[in-house]
């Protein structure tokens, strides 16, 4: 039974938002009352000499950005919590996608000023494609914010969810008192501090106390609001929320360390142990004994003193165990691990099990690509781990012609981690980066400089869109190519692609060649 216990108590989520919503900012917090740090870091390094945990490149310290999916995990009362601090930015939200595939579930942070931003509702579509409960955090009530009530309809509206607030959040801005806890009845009181936790007042709202507390006018503005919150939302629903279809909402401010300690409790509370993964040949459970994991994410890096690489595994089922042998399915070979790791984001600890819900890290010297499936003798395949068409496209070239063979073998390092994707074109043999975002260029180019010694140089490609091909009609197929000779490539794994130079084009495409099926994800 110790191993259900085990399972029981884990707690794997992931933090995600709109870029600047405060995301590392509340997962260093989380850090704080998990015991793993001891004064928080700043976000953006100006003259506070000490980083956030989950920013560690070079590069996130300049910008004061996330740009990679980082793994942290502490020991909070009775439960293990694993958590994954996403990158906001949408340059690097292909990262985001697949980190959602690893976890059970969501804590969304919203800006209490700016309300529900495009990055947010991308994220709330894909939470929706695989039904994973969320809890949304609305940050900064410090500062000047929107009526609560208008953001509660603002986030019904944008992310298409029920919502139900357990904590009410007395003012904004200056006027900041604190939140009254509707899940635990009590009251916070709000003090400004980064790093000491605000204190609770037990109250009964409908007493004088509350009006010794803040005051008359605002505990009567509180009884109005607390009333008209019970008539308009339906009272909050467990079964609900683990369906994905009601989300509970929390106010407080990361950065002064407010209302974070409610969320944590609460979401340890209601969150989901592990939930059963789908495979392709079968449903997984997460109390079966066997152990069964997928690498969704490869760093290349985390220590620049050693040039290592490290695959990050969600564990699905059963127990790992260090120096077992497991199948590695797609190369069909049997594989151990002398020194598999946990995460305080580049902090490593070696460990010698893992449970079902966990994330650990796994040496890589270029046996995994993403999505690979780990087991211990089943052939199972674990999908979803998408690649998305890229929308941005540049020659990649060497300009150092004594470092080929570096940049090759750094680009390679780089396409297995999944920053972008590889094209070869057919007609000249040149390749081709395709990537989301402008920004992906820059960390390409940083990582080859920095950790391969190799110098690109970029060229710019006018592309619509990349589209991955196939079809049942070989003659077709070939017609087409022959016909699009000049903007046909190969993908790493063989596969046809499409590179249409327009929206126009590829409508005559589709229009043209009625049998050829044109895919704008890598998995069909």
């Amino acid at each position: 039974m110790a191993s259900n216990n085990e399972i029981e108590r884990r707690r794997t989520f992931a933090i995600i938002a709109h870029p600047d919503a405060g995301k590392t900012s509340l997962t260093e917090k989380l850090l704080l009352f998990g015991g793993q740090i001891q004064v928080a870091g700043a976000v953006k390094s100006n003259k506070i000499k000490k980083t956030a945990t989950s920013d560690w490149m070079d590069i996130e310290k300049q910008r004061g950005i996330s740009v990679t999916t980082s793994v942290m995990e502490f020991d909070y009362k009775d439960y293990k919590i694993n958590t994954l601090d996403t990158p906001g930015h949408q340059d690097f939200a292909e990262d985001t996608y697949r980190t959602l595939t690893a976890v059970d579930s969501v804590i969304i942070v919203v800006d209490g000023a700016k309300g529900v931003e495009t990055q947010t509702r991308k994220l709330m579509e894909v939470c929706r494609m695989r039904n994973t409960p969320v809890i949304i955090f609305v940050n900064k009530m410090d500062r000047e914010a929107k009526d609560p009530f208008d953001l509660l309809d603002e986030l019904e509206e944008e992310l298409s969810i029920h919502v139900r607030p357990l904590t009410w959040p007395i003012e904004s801005g200056a006027r900041f008192k604190g939140a009254y806890n509707i899940y635990e009845h009590n009251l916070n009181l709000f003090q400004p501090s980064k790093q000491v936790v605000t204190e609770k007042v037990e109250v009964d709202v409908n007493t004088e106390e509350l009006d010794e507390q803040i005051g008359a006018s605002l505990a009567e503005k509180l009884r109005g609001e607390l009333e008209l919150i019970d008539g308009v939302y339906p009272e909050f629903d467990k079964e609900e929320y683990l369906k994905g279809e009601l989300a509970p909402v929390f106010f407080g401010s990361a950065l002064n360390n407010f209302g974070v300690q409610e969320l944590l409790d609460c979401f340890a509370e209601i969150a989901p142990s592990p939930r059963p993964v789908k495979a392709e040949e079968r449903e997984v459970e997460p109390g079966e004994p066997k152990f069964t994991g997928f690498i969704f994410k490869i760093t290349a890096n985390i220590d620049p003193n050693h040039r290592s690489c490290i695959a990050f595994c969600k564990i699905c089922s059963g127990k790992f165990t260090r120096n077992a042998p497991y199948l590695h399915v797609r190369h069909g070979k049997t594989v151990r691990f002398s020194s598999p790791t946990q995460f305080m984001a580049q902090r490593k600890t070696t460990i010698d099990e893992a449970w079902a819900g966990d994330i650990i890290g796994l040496p890589d010297n270029g046996t995994f690509k993403i999505g690979d499936t780990l087991t211990e003798g089943e052939m199972l395949h674990f999908r979803g781990l998408p690649s998305f068409s890229p929308e941005m496209f540049k020659y990649i070239e060497n300009a150092d012609p004594m470092k080929q063979k570096q940049l090759a073998k750094g680009i390679d390092q780089l396409m297995d981690e999944g920053v972008a994707q590889l094209f070869v074109n057919q007609f000249n043999g040149r390749k081709i980066i395709g990537t989301v975002g402008q920004l992906q260029f820059e960390v390409i180019q940083y990582h080859l400089e920095n950790e391969c010694s190799a110098k690109c140089r970029w060229e710019p490609l006018s592309l619509y869109k990349a589209c991955w091909i196939e079809s049942d009609d070989p003659a077709e197929l070939e017609a087409f190519k022959k016909r699009k000779y000049q903007y046909m490539a190969k993908d790493r794994e063989g596969r046809d692609v499409f590179l249409a130079d327009s929206g126009y084009v590829l409508q005559m495409a589709q229009m043209d060649f009625k049998n050829i099926k044109f895919h704008f994800t890598s998995e069909f």
